[in-house]
């Protein structure tokens, strides 16, 4: 349920050969969503637990893998560090270099990848079942002995710094970053995943490796795996690949912060369309009233076509080609948010529709309609989006773990959603719709509407 609201530029991915990519392929489309129904949980002799929904019907194991993180821990001054590093994971491990990793790799078939979020750095790895053995040694080493070695650090830098540069030339991108200084002010979710061009140029590979070693342990690991592997193997794999880190990580305290309300912020850009986005309090994962919450932004803009911010936005006034609401809830932060983007001369009038949209939602609240729509839709549409591949799959118990829902959580989950009463609705949008908004205006300094 977590929503990673910003753009990751320190991504590697190494293709799988022909073969493993025509099995992959295969995989994604026809892994049935009922190998989900079953996990279990496995924790091996070193206590690392994964939970696993074991498939023998295609011989692909899928790991997915998180260590709660993420660039919130990157030092003052070397913001950047954690998206820099997990673009190095497969640049060289072990006694072998970039070039040595990477054609092991493809002559195993195997795909492999890493991401940086505010809140964990991720993996991914795929592979045949006949060679697990030889890529999991892969996996080992890029986990737990990666290189740093100055050409793929230099190299992967300035993929990064490119990304920044453009990124200064981009709008949007812009008005992101100032929204973020203006919500979070001087907490780590204020600074770009990717950092700055002056904090990514002072990151040297002792820094890598100092903050791989704080951030890399088992005490912050969370792992899924589908695919044809069964419990006992799994234990074994579990020790060899991970059980070697170190037992706690030593990570620097992140402070749970409210996003500053109340505010307007303006990026100003000669553009002939603006865009808008409206930022209201969120509601935490944990929270008893989630799916109410829920529920009222799936029908307030979450539903895209089918919601009210789109009816009356696009199909009502055609101000815009959409008009969007969605509930971010990061680890230490949440917030509900609205976007849309419209002719520079009718930005008054796109955001006075919404701010009315904002207001019938709160003062009333939905119809009996519209809310047996939302669960309808809510419901059949989880297995589409979380269960319909191996590494949707994956993905789901990773996520499922990482926010404490409990292993029967897929079995309990319409049960959840079907509880929700239209007077329940009602209250979560009168608790999140009813503070004044951070407003974030995109466009020319002066406009018509």
């Amino acid at each position: 349920m977590r929503r990673a609201a910003t753009m990751q530029a320190g991504v590697s991915m190494r293709r799988l050969s022909s073969l493993g990519a025509f099995i992959a392929l295969f995989v994604l489309l026809v892994v049935p969503v009922q190998a989900a129904v079953k996990i279990q949980e496995v924790t091996s002799e070193k206590g690392v637990t994964a939970w696993l929904v074991e498939d023998h019907s295609i011989p692909i194991i899928t790991f997915q893998f998180a260590f709660e993180s993420g660039s919130a821990q990157d030092p003052a001054g070397k913001e950047g560090i954690a998206n820099l590093m997990s673009g190095l994971f497969d640049e060289g491990a072990g006694d072998m270099d970039s070039d040595a990793f990477q054609k092991r790799l493809e002559e195993l078939g195997a795909e492999m990848s890493f991401r940086a979020g505010s809140d964990a750095v991720s993996g991914q790895i795929r592979m045949l079942a006949e060679n697990s053995g030889e890529v999991l040694d892969l996996l080992r080493l890029a986990v737990t002995s990666p290189r740093f070695d100055p050409d793929p650090v230099e190299r992967i830098r300035g993929q990064i710094a490119v990304q920044i540069r453009s990124d200064e030339r981009d709008p949007n991108k812009q008005g992101y970053v100032a929204l973020q200084k203006a919500l979070y002010g001087d907490h780590p979710y204020a600074h770009p995943d990717e950092g700055t061009l002056e904090s990514l140029q002072s990151i040297t590979p002792d820094d890598l490796k100092a903050f791989h070693k704080k951030v890399f342990a088992r005490s912050n690991l969370i792992i899924g795996v589908v695919g044809a592997i069964d419990a006992e193997a799994l234990k074994k794999a579990l020790d060899e690949v991970f059980g070697d880190l170190p037992e706690t990580a030593d990570l620097t305290p992140v402070e749970t912060v409210a996003p500053k309300l109340d505010q307007q912020v303006r990026v100003d850009y000669p553009l002939p369309q603006s865009t808008i986005q409206l930022v209201y309090p969120g509601i935490a994962r944990d929270d008893p009233a989630f799916f109410q919450a829920y529920l009222m932004n799936q029908i307030l803009g979450g539903g895209t076509f089918s919601s009210r911010l789109f009816k009356e936005v696009r199909e009502k006034r055609g101000l815009a080609y959409g008009a969007t609401s969605y509930l971010s809830s990061r680890d230490h932060s949440q917030s509900l948010g609205i976007q849309t983007a419209t002719r520079s001369e009718q930005t008054g009038q796109a955001l006075a529709v919404i701010e009315d949209v904002i207001a019938e939602m709160r003062d009333k609240g939905p119809t009996e309609e519209e809310l047996a729509a939302a669960k309808t839709y809510v419901i059949g549409s989880y297995p589409i989006n979380n269960l319909d591949s191996s590494v949707a799959i994956a993905r789901t118990l990773v996520g499922l773990q990482q926010d404490d829902l409990g292993i029967d959580y897929i079995e309990r989950r319409a049960s959840l959603i079907n509880a929700v009463t239209l007077d329940d609705v009602r209250n979560a949008a009168r608790r999140l719709l009813s503070a004044k908004p951070a407003i974030l205006v995109v466009g020319p300094a002066q406009n018509g509407g």
